[in-house]
């Protein structure tokens, strides 16, 4: 597991490279808007902690992603001057293939479920270097650094609602918190029809959900199943986890889009939704916000 001397290390080498977004007012809470990063997203911290850190980069680097992480690695390659192969799934929105192309990508499009074992068969054959899209500490330490930020800005906050997948995100952030300040509330968000984080916090065990089921959210970027590295950060620092319907994820996008001025796709407004539903205090981070044209046009002329 991460410690806070990584996190407080990761911000030192992405801080040339990112944004340090703001706290937005929102009705009695507040954003944390990790979509106005260049790549439209937080992975971008992650990515470039983990890149930098890299010894064996000269052959390039490969990711798996949805899109986000794939603009991510994308980004910090070209920032670096290596290569970058990115495997992607083929129901992922043209608007994140196409970004990452336009950053100098070379991309693979297979299986919902092919998307590691085609990353693994690229990194043996080219000797490049894999770099997960949460499955990582360097990636982990990277996404912690939103944390400290948030606590750097709003000292007494109380609650801070992170969306989950994987587990990159909550992980280092949850970390962060945590560590410098144990009272305050972790709370992580799912989509109602990708919820097996919440599902294992009840267990107490790791619940696997199949991936055809997950892939049926709006949510793009929350179709992942956390990692045993993750998994011990959420179950070790999560205090509880909210999950949202469909309908209250898509009236968190509108409502950002209205409400905020904030474009935010349904993954990054999941947090969003969910802060709505525990009161809307606090702290909710709007993870991404690379959406498809024509869904966010739909859901502002409904």
């Amino acid at each position: 597991m991460i410690a806070l001397p990584d996190i407080r290390s990761a911000a030192t080498v992405i801080a040339p490279h990112v944004v340090r977004t703001p706290l937005l007012p929102f009705g009695p809470g507040w954003l944390k808007p990790e979509n106005l990063q260049p790549v439209g997203a937080f992975k971008l911290r992650g990515a470039l902690n983990a890149l930098a850190r890299l010894e064996n980069r000269a052959n390039g680097v490969v990711a798996y992603s949805s899109g986000n992480h794939a603009q991510a690695v994308a980004f910090a390659a070209r920032l670096h001057g290596v290569p970058a192969a990115i495997v992607m799934p083929d129901n992922t929105p043209a608007v994140k293939i196409e970004a990452t192309k336009a950053l100098g990508a070379e991309v693979f499009i297979v299986g919902i479920t092919e998307r590691v074992e085609r990353a693994e068969a690229l990194v043996a054959e080219r000797g490049a270097a894999l770099i997960p899209p949460f499955d990582h500490p360097d990636v982990i330490a990277g996404q912690g650094t939103i944390g400290l930020e948030i606590l750097a800005d709003l000292p007494d906050v109380e609650t801070v609602v992170v969306p989950m997948s994987g587990g990159g995100l909550i992980s280092g952030v949850a970390t962060a918190i945590k560590s410098l300040r144990p009272d305050v509330r972790v709370i992580g968000a799912e989509p109602e029809l990708a919820a097996d984080i919440a599902e294992s916090l009840k267990t107490g065990e790791l619940v696997r959900w199949d991936p055809l089921k997950r892939a049926q959210t709006v949510a793009d970027a929350l179709r992942d199943e956390p990692s045993a590295l993750t998994w011990a950060h959420i179950s070790e620092y999560v205090d509880d986890v909210i999950t949202v319907s469909e309908d209250e994820i898509l009236a968190a996008v509108a409502g950002l889009a209205r409400r905020a001025r904030l474009i935010a796709e349904p993954s990054g407004a999941v947090a969003v939704a969910a802060q709505a539903k525990i009161g809307g205090g606090g702290v909710a981070v709007v993870s991404g916000g690379n959406v498809d044209p024509a869904l966010l046009a739909r859901l502002l002329a409904a």
